[in-house]
């Protein structure tokens, strides 16, 4: 069979050459047809797991609690805030931005309700609600009350006095949360039981038509980001104005994906001429390399768009990825063609095309798989960005292999072979400086590689798998300066939410009248005998000890109604401030167990000790209403007056201090809180366990009563589900290699020494993450496997020629200098092309993208030195290879 496949290879690529380029130019334009229909993705949902249950947790909660998504405009006049001109620019900007499409309520410190300037009673409140913009209040009340009341501390008034936000509040899509719960929940039923017939079809139409519409939505999000930011362009001249949200960093996302695939790209295509004008020194070995590497491209990102694969900032790193490995397949073949040619000057090029072919498609075939396993290994991660990246670069790399065998046999093929002295090197490989380093040192070469094991267990001991998301902008970018201010002034950006069920044995609330008692004292509530006027006749009545008088003095506001971070919660939400104050008095609901003296106690407990941690910004519960309520009546209340003052509120105070933290239904309760993302010693999954650790051991909550959560735990499962999969996976990865090793070389001994370099440079570049803090991320933590994958490469071709020199002579030295000097120059070409290559991602203004390629081209070197040193070494050492006599 082998025999028929190259038969066919020679009578077609190298026998009929202008035809075979013509249809592979043919399929480059076909495919190339389709390159306007390919799109990106920067959704939310790129950054979770794909199965996540807490991501359709999370989902249920925000429709629950009616948490959206939003934008926030943060503003700092150049001077006074609370100025007339100030806010009148204020209210501008406001009112233009309240007529953006899509944009359900618009609120700011002109629109929030006054409840301390002055302390009103409960009774004053009924009669309406007062603003800094429809009452005579004064701005230092105002402002002291935004600074320091329980309801807006740190909300939206920064610390300063001087910075405050208007948040842009867009409604929950619940079709979205639908669709995608549809699609998730088919999808997880064939993971686990298998579908039927109908049902695979089904799942094809709702993943189809989610796609369809997610796409309308993203695009109908970066069009409201883009009149946003038109409109507060406008006023920068009078303020300093940074914008803030998901949505505004899915829009940006999308701009550095186009960015970073054409300036990837272009810097890829500038470095491979050049580099190939120093190499080669010749117009053909220019030209078909860089045709064979953009024809590849141009192939794979066309079947892309038309079978609507999208992007997103991790998989379009592809590109790049894909022009670098394809380029160092084909300069093997080039220096192999050409050391062919100078020994060889009597040979016509069919022969010479036909021996390079023949010598090199086993060692280059065998180096493809070993980095198809490697990206292959990706896709168990359940991350969508990081699957569809590993899918890419396998299905690109069968497709790079296959035209490195076509594009430049044939080009070669119709062009004449030229001199053979064109081919001969005029001076010492460089590569020979490597083998005579390790003849002479070989002791020291061994020495240096335990040393920088055992440095590299050290370092791998200290990884963390945790990382703050502000830290993947660089510092210039408005994402960065948004989040900042945010997290510094408005209490914290990423979101963290704690539901709180009731314990199955817990008691009922107490009826403490009857409804028609209750309707009674509700009907006296606008007149002089208020129980919640001046002379309140349950004011002696406090239902906490004397020593709980200051049972709710907290910050209490949730990040839904300021600040979830980027990856899709609302966080300055319309479920805290969606009512228009002057809103239609809902119906109340039924009380609950949270709603009582009890229940308040317990949630007092928790946010008393989130208040207590450095890492927690601003802190919101049920207990805020306790707080203004008591405050509002002059002492604190018991039940019965709990459920009076709740009924008594005007339903835009309701939205505040009620409904974003309380649901009926299901007898829960809500503690959101905003973490700041700033703090150096913020690390998640610790947060998580320690307050959850807390509240069993401390506070007496039982384990299954407690739910977390929102944006942090979201991501904080992504990474440590990506951390375990590449765990796992990488003794895959190993073992797959280390048997494609022994199939190639028919020795256990000598797949044990080929991977040992591998083994290392994937534990330095990890080690050296360890030593000097770097974090895990999603990008970095795909290093290791893809070092073995195509570190690997180097270790294939040195061993493949080797075992050909060791049949010369016997002489391992000898052999190994022979080899240095002919395939050590490919690899030593190809180790610069890959690292230097890497080097182009510095360029990203992903900064997780940066340290990707900066690390893995540091893994990369390690790898070459390794192939280059260690490796000779150790096969000088142990001879594996049976010498002829």
């Amino acid at each position: 069979m082998t025999n028929k496949i190259a038969k066919l290879y020679r009578s077609t690529v190298i026998g009929h050459p202008k035809i075979t380029l013509l249809v592979v130019l043919l399929i480059t334009l076909l495919m190339a047809l389709g390159l306007p229909r390919i799109k990106l993705d920067a959704s939310a949902d790129a950054l979770t797991l794909e199965a996540d249950r807490s991501l359709d947790y999370n989902r249920e909660i925000n429709q629950r609690y009616q948490s959206g998504d939003l934008l926030v405009v943060t503003y700092k006049p150049n001077g006074e805030l609370f100025q007339d001109s100030s806010l009148e620019n204020l209210r501008n900007l406001r009112d233009e931005l309240a007529q953006v499409q899509g944009v359900a309520s618009v609120l700011s410190i002109l629109d929030v309700p006054l409840l301390y300037s002055p302390l009103q009673s409960i009774r004053e409140i009924t009669q309406g609600v007062r603003t800094l913009e429809n009452s005579d209040a004064s701005y230092d009340d105002a402002k002291q009350e935004f600074l320091t009341s329980p309801v807006y501390k740190n909300l939206i008034l920064g610390p300063d006095g001087e910075t405050t936000a208007i948040a842009l509040n867009l409604a929950v899509d619940d079709k979205y949360i639908e669709m995608v719960r549809e699609r998730d929940a088919l999808r997880l039923k064939r993971k686990q039981e298998g579908l039927s017939a109908e049902e695979e079809k089904e799942l094809a139409t709702v993943a189809q038509q989610f796609l369809d519409y997610r796409t309308q939505t993203e695009a109908e999000s970066r069009e409201r980001v883009a009149k946003v930011r038109e409109i507060t362009d406008r006023y920068k001249d009078n303020a300093q104005i940074f914008v803030g949200g998901v949505t505004m960093v899915t829009a940006d996302m999308i701009s550095y994906i186009r960015s970073d695939l054409v300036v990837f790209g272009s810097a890829v295509v500038v470095f491979i001429i050049a580099l190939l004008a120093i190499i080669f020194r010749r117009v053909r070995f220019v030209i078909l390399p860089l045709l064979t590497s953009v024809l590849a491209i141009v192939i794979m990102l066309g079947f892309l768009a038309w079978i609507d694969w999208r992007l997103t900032v991790i998989s379009s790193n592809f590109v790049a990825l894909l022009l670098i490995i394809s380029l160092a397949i084909t300069i093997h073949l080039v220096v192999r063609y050409r050391e062919e040619h100078a020994k060889h000057s009597d040979w016509t090029q069919q022969q010479l095309v036909s021996f390079t072919t023949s010598a090199m498609f086993k060692p280059c075939f065998y180096t493809a798989v070993t980095s198809m396993v490697a990206f292959t290994s990706l896709v168990v991660s359940g991350i969508r960005p990081v699957i569809d990246f590993g899918w890419m670069m396998t299905i690109g790399l069968v497709l790079s292999f296959v035209l490195v065998f076509v594009v430049l046999p044939a080009g070669l093929m119709i062009l004449p072979a030229g001199k053979a002295s064109d081919d001969v090197a005029t001076d010492s490989p460089f590569t020979l400086k490597f083998s005579r380093f390790t003849e002479r040192h070989g002791s020291a070469v061994l020495i240096i590689s335990l040393v920088l094991a055992v440095a590299s267990a050290v370092g791998i001991s200290r990884l963390q798998v945790d990382n703050r998301f502000i830290d993947y902008f660089h510092k210039s970018t408005e994402i960065y300066q948004g989040m900042k201010v945010i997290d510094q002034n408005m209490g914290g950006t990423i979101g963290l939410e704690i539901v709180l069920d009731v314990e199955s044995s817990e008691p009922e609330p107490e009826a403490a009248k009857s409804e028609a008692e209750l309707a009674s004292l509700e009907d006296k509530l606008g007149g002089e005998d208020s129980p919640f006027g001046e002379d309140d006749p349950f004011a002696e009545g406090d239902a906490f000890a004397a020593d709980e008088q200051s049972v709710m003095d907290s910050d209490a506001f949730a990040d839904d109604a300021f600040g979830q971070d980027a990856f899709g919660e609302d966080a300055f939400g319309d479920d805290a401030f969606g009512v228009d104050p002057g809103g239609k008095q809902p119906a109340r609901e039924q009380s609950s167990y949270w709603f009582t003296v009890a229940g308040l106690r317990d949630i007092k407990g928790v946010q008393d000790y989130l208040n207590g941690l450095t890492e927690v910004g601003r802190v919101d519960s049920l207990a805020t209403l306790y707080e203004v309520a008591r405050d509002l009546n002059g002492g604190s209340l018991n039940d019965f007056e709990l459920a009076i003052a709740r009924n008594s509120l005007p339903a835009s105070i309701e939205d505040i201090l009620v409904k974003p933290y309380l649901n009926v239904e299901h007898n829960e309760t809500r503690i959101a809180m905003r973490i700041k993302e700033t703090d150096p010693n913020l690390k998640r999954l610790t947060l998580i366990d320690k307050i959850r650790s807390h509240m069993v051991n401390e506070l007496g909550f039982k384990d299954e009563q407690i739910h977390f959560t929102g944006a942090l735990v979201l991501y904080n499962n992504m990474l440590q589900s990506l951390f375990k999969s590449q765990i796992l996976t990488i003794g895959a990865v190993f073992f797959a290699i280390m048997l494609m090793f022994m199939v190639l070389f028919r020795s256990l001994k000598v797949a044990v020494i080929a991977i040992i370099p591998n083994l290392l440079a994937a534990s330095v570049v990890l080690g050296a993450m360890g030593l000097v803090g770097i974090s895990l991320d999603m990008m970095t933590i795909t290093i290791a496997a893809i070092t073995v994958g195509i570190g690997v490469d180097g270790s294939i071709h040195y061993i493949h020629r080797f075992m050909r020199e060791i049949e010369v002579d016997g002489d391992y030295v000898a052999a190994m200098h022979r080899a240095h000097a002919s395939i050590g120059s490919a690899m030593y070409y190809t180790s610069v092309t890959i690292i230097v290559g890497f080097s182009v991602f510095a360029l990203s203004k992903f900064i997780p993208s940066i340290y990707f390629g900066l690390l893995t081209g540091l893994a990369m070197l390690a790898a070459s030195l390794g192939a280059l040193t260690l490796l000779p070494k150790l096969i000088i050492t142990f001879k594996p290879f049976k010498a002829q006599a």
